[in-house]
């Protein structure tokens, strides 16, 4: 089968973290990376990047590649035209956390409800949430909850009445919590040009959480294990003529995987130098040779095994579990917590979830399983359907999830899932697409969900 990509070469002096800043261009682009290859030697950066578009189909939109031009420039002379941006037939908005909103991180041990209690809390203090993201894994949560103040519109800004919804907040996760459990509940008012990435601070989330911890890779030998083995397979062995450790990470590939090994590489402050990344079949390899900061290697078995740890859980993140459920419906007073209330009361744990608004819709992606992480009863399942008016569709299950009985999975965020466990491995068509092309990402023009 031939495949026609578009071939984007970057060449550019280097510095700290350029690398997932350009990934993070593409990604925001909903563009799948098939191929590429890093080299930043010295003080020169080289990159080259296979890409297409969501349908596997090479990218002929001048707009779209000017626009990508103009993003990847990394000396920042030029910055993204707004004639460049206007020109673009399509969603170029980046999931940043907008500046008319106060944004909420909340970190802690997941449980099933915990959606439904913050929402309910929100709904009482009157404040509007404007866009909701959550993940779970390894009975670890994390959120970015994006609202205004339901009183007098836009941010949040009186510190008494930041302090009192923090205060409320708090107490809403750390109800159920073990002695030394990990939980957190921030919230803050926009600052003037300051931008979140949102994905890119949930896995910053997740990491503090220490939501790695219980990761394990397989564990068998063998190049012909690993090559029938859809597992996550991570090596690292030491390069000690050039002085690199090089990481070979292998899994099933997926929209956005590039980005979130980066993510954790980052996170863990070490610098990539030479990478390959590739993908054929269902599988992926990404290949890097690594130095920490300091300009060390990996010499210990401790950093090792973290670094393979912290690898697995940022693959791992964005796995979707159970059923999903679209939501399409009028935006209207109490919304989330709605439909929130509507899965706790059916026994309905939400493994994942994204919201937000669309002009006068809400339009969100929920997956579901039942409490105890098993597959959810389809009875459940019509129950919120009859609730909600018809406004949510069943798009489908995840045929290779295996559940878990542990009491996990309570909130979360929505990847693009249509083939198992993990999210799907080639870029399909699908009214499920199309369906998310119409929120994609949180952005500025998110309006409230009444509540």
């Amino acid at each position: 089968m031939y495949f026609a990509y578009f071939v984007l070469q970057v060449d550019s002096a280097n510095k700290q973290g350029i690398l997932l800043e350009m990934v993070q261009v593409l990604t925001d682009l909903d563009l799948v990376i098939s191929k590429s290859y890093i080299s930043s030697d010295g003080g020169w950066f080289m990159e080259v990047f296979h890409v297409t578009d969501q349908l596997g189909s090479k990218l002929t939109d001048d707009s779209l590649i000017l626009y990508i031009q103009q993003a990847l420039c990394v000396n920042r002379r030029r910055r993204v035209s707004k004639e460049s941006q206007a020109s673009l037939h399509r969603e170029v908005r980046a999931p940043y956390a907008s500046t008319d909103h106060t944004a909420m991180e909340i970190t802690g041990t997941d449980r099933p409800g915990l959606l439904s209690e913050i929402s309910a809390v929100l709904s009482k203090l009157e404040c509007d949430v404007s866009a909701s993201v959550v993940w779970t894994h390894n009975n670890r949560a994390a959120s970015i909850i994006y609202m205004e103040d339901g009183l007098q519109g836009g941010p949040i800004t009186d510190p008494k009445r930041l302090a009192h919804v923090q205060e409320q907040l708090e107490n809403v996760v750390e109800a159920h919590h073990g002695v030394g459990e990990r939980r957190s509940v921030r919230l803050t008012a926009p600052a003037p040009g300051q931008k979140t990435h949102t994905g890119r601070r949930l896995h910053q989330l997740m990491y503090a959480n220490m939501d790695y911890e219980p990761c394990q890779g397989c564990n068998g030998g063998g190049v012909a294990h690993r090559n029938n083995c859809t597992k996550i397979h991570v090596s690292i062995e030491s390069c000690k003529e050039k002085g690199y450790s090089v990481v070979n990470v292998r899994s099933r590939d997926r929209p956005k995987l590039l980005f979130d090994t980066l993510c954790a590489l980052t996170d863990m402050q070490y610098v990539v130098f030479h990478a390959a990344v590739s993908a054929k079949g269902t599988m992926a390899d990404q290949e890097y040779f690594i130095r920490q900061q300091d300009g060390c290697t990996l010499d210990s078995e401790r950093e090792r095994h973290k670094l393979t740890q912290c690898l697995i859980a940022a693959i791992e993140r964005r796995a979707s579990h159970g059923v999903r459920l679209d939501i399409c419906t009028n935006n209207r007073v109490g919304l989330l917590s709605n439909v929130t209330r509507a899965f706790r009361e059916n026994g309905l744990s939400i493994s994942r979830a994204e919201i937000g608004t669309n002009g006068d819709r809400a339009v969100g992606s929920f997956y579901v399983t039942d409490a105890s992480g098993y597959e959810a009863n389809p009875r459940a399942i019509e129950e919120v359907k009859k609730e909600m008016g018809g406004s949510v569709v069943v798009v489908n299950k995840s045929p290779g999830w295996t559940p878990k009985t542990s009491k996990t999975r309570s909130v979360g965020s929505i990847g693009r899932n249509s083939s198992g466990s993990i999210d799907e491995e080639k870029p399909r068509f699908s009214p499920g697409s199309l369906f998310w092309s119409q929120l994609k990402r949180l952005s500025s023009n998110f309006s409230s969900i009444r509540s």
